[in-house]
């Protein structure tokens, strides 16, 4: 038997496919020098206590001290957690992350004055500030924001307890995160030859996508093993988090901890509802995909570990620098300034960290702050669904490179409930190009399993994921009980049900994948993919069919508003509407129309 292929060191990765830090911070001595000056902002944003109701330029000359070190903590919080995350074994990273969340949790508390003291002022006295000094028009919106959000504010000392609770309540994402990503380990894989390949969080996608099936199977249950022999640490860390949502619930006075989520975006909890309730309908769909796939492979059964892999046996490899090509063709009908500057931050500035190497943070992402670039956490495959996780997560960077942009800094971070709409909205059109440049039988078949594997993550597991998030939130709200094989058994249930009666289910090792997901350690954030792709797949629809221009240059305003407005209503900017349940029964329609055209390859 040979020996499992061995994910190299972080040192040992090429250059070229890490990310260029040196844009935050030159060097760690630089970003010592920052935390330093970070700590002296804090007595000094502390000093404007009580010092508002002295007038317009007192608040103004507040603001400005107050973004000028949120701006340098930023900075050094990203710096921090972009070194921790692509080597999680980095002690030294790991604690400049530690030291970077003091710091800042202790400017949040010295901070946690302004908006009672705002309130205590009133808002028609600040709009008459307002009107006589120019500069503190910007704010209008932060204040409207605040206004609405009077009744859950409370006393200066209050939030001042609450924004220093930050730090310890915000531990239970960590300590997930060096236990999934650091700690854990997993049993090889082993392909049906015997060769055996190492399983990590950056090479489990790569495994369940591939052509071998004794590989799939064997990574998705020593994988799923791997979280099920910790299943009662990861349901304590878990519940943790939830209890600290229910926490902050009730210190602010909210009703539930999807009410405290939503409402502070004026989202109505209905949009929430109206979706698992279309989910729910339209899982025949879902049923009828399993089925087809099932038939294409000849199976008698068909489990969780087969519904990834591919339906071609010959899928085309793809370099990141081919995948950056496709991606720019794609995006192309936003504009060639748009296109120009994807292409430099991917090839020439190094946004994209896409090596592969032990103790990198698993999954992808977009991060960074004001001052930086938006920057790309991600593990290259080489294969379609590596070039469709950088079109998302480079969705993601280009949002916030033209919020950033646009706005100022106050508005300049959107809401997560907008920001799953730019990342599929950047697939859903390097999708649509490649279908229709690429006639390839093979090839077309690829980019289907590429689709459905992008539906599947983010309008089946998300969704499903959003259930089981209600329930568990809901139960610690009424004092029920919750452990391991709780939340192994309802997580097993919500999938059984979207799996219909085709697939076979392994109850412990699907019932675990909620464990999985480090995104339900943000409250109710799961279900925002889902109506993220929703909305994206509209707006793709509108921008390509529409020839003059016109909907691609309503689309460049929605990704430049950033946070200048609330999320619904930049949506209706854009042209979409997510009171209704339109977009989400449109990209069902959407779905139906790929599981169609599956159907017809198939059986041809």
């Amino acid at each position: 038997m040979s020996q499992p292929k061995a994910m190299p060191a972080r040192s040992e990765v090429p250059l070229k496919e890490t990310w260029d830090l040196a844009h935050i911070f030159a060097t760690p001595a630089d970003w010592e020098a920052g935390l330093k000056d970070l700590e002296t902002r804090i007595p000094q944003i502390a000093a404007f206590n009580g010092r508002l109701v002295e007038g317009a330029a007192t608040v103004l000359t507040y603001f400005r001290a107050l973004e000028s070190a949120f701006r340098l903590g930023s900075r050094v919080i990203v710096y921090a957690m972009l070194g921790s995350a692509a080597d999680t074994t980095d002690q030294t990273a790991t604690a400049r992350v530690g030291q970077a969340r003091s710091v800042l949790g202790r400017l949040n508390a010295a901070a946690s004055f302004s908006d009672p003291e705002l309130m205590v002022i009133g808002f028609d006295r600040l709009r008459e500030w307002m009107q006589g000094e120019p500069a503190l028009q910007v704010y209008a919106h932060y204040l409207e924001r605040l206004e609405k959000r009077q009744p859950y504010v409370r006393s200066s000392d209050v939030e001042e307890v609450l924004a220093l609770a930050g730090e310890p309540l915000g531990t239970s994402r960590g300590v997930y995160a060096m236990l999934t990503d650091a700690d854990m380990k997993f049993a090889p894989a082993r392909s049906e030859d015997g060769t055996e390949h190492e399983v990590g969080q950056g090479t489990i996608d790569s495994l369940t996508h591939g052509t071998d099936r004794e590989a799939r199977r064997t990574a998705f249950q020593n994988y799923a093993d791997g979280y099920l022999a910790h299943k009662n640490t990861l349901a304590a860390v878990l519940t943790g988090a939830v209890q600290g949502d229910v926490f902050r619930m009730r210190a602010r006075g909210y009703h539930s901890s999807l009410e405290a989520s939503l409402i502070p975006n004026l989202i109505p909890t209905e949009v929430f509802h109206s979706l698992i309730d279309t989910f729910k309908k339209n899982l025949p769909t879902w049923h009828r995909y399993w089925e087809i796939r099932r038939r294409a492979f000849g199976y008698d059964e068909v489990h969780w570990y087969d519904t990834a892999a591919p339906l071609t046996t010959a899928p085309p490899a793809v370099s990141f620098e081919q995948a950056v090509d496709w991606i720019s063709a794609g995006m192309r009908p936003l504009g060639e300034d748009y296109v120009a500057d994807l292409r430099r931050g991917c090839l020439d500035e190094r946004w994209v960290d896409y090596a592969v190497n032990k103790g990198k943070s698993q999954g992808a992402f977009s991060s960074g702050t004001y001052d930086t670039p938006p920057y790309i956490l991600m593990s290259w495959a080489g294969d379609l669904f590596s070039m469709s996780t950088l079109a998302h997560e480079l969705g993601h960077s280009m949002h916030s490179y033209y919020s950033r942009k646009t706005q100022p800094y106050v508005y300049s971070h959107y809401s997560l409930f907008v920001a799953e709409v730019a990342s599929n909205f950047n697939q859903a059109m390097t999708r649509a190009h490649l279908f229709e440049t690429n006639p390839d039988r093979n090839f077309q078949i690829a980019l289907i399993d590429e689709a459905m594997s992008n539906f599947r993550r983010y309008f089946f597991i998300m969704p499903t994921l959003a259930r089981f998030e209600l329930e568990m939130h809901e139960r610690v709200e009424q004092g029920r009980p919750v452990n391991a094989d709780i939340l192994i058994g309802l997580c097993a249930d919500l999938f059984q049900e979207g799996f219909g009666n085709t697939l076979q289910l392994d109850r412990d090792r699907m019932g675990i994948e909620w464990a999985e997901f480090g995104h339900l350690y943000a409250n109710f954030y799961v279900y925002q993919y889902a109506t993220g792709i929703a909305a994206a797949q509209a707006l793709a629809n509108g921008v390509l069919a529409d020839k003059s221009g016109g909907a691609g240059g309503r689309y460049r305003d929605f990704l430049a508003a950033g946070g200048s407005m609330y999320p619904l209503d930049a949506l209706k900017l854009a042209g979409i509407d997510m009171t209704t349940p339109e977009p989400v029964e449109s990209a069902f329609a959407a779905l139906a129309g790929i599981v169609d055209r599956l159907e017809t390859l198939v059986d041809a």
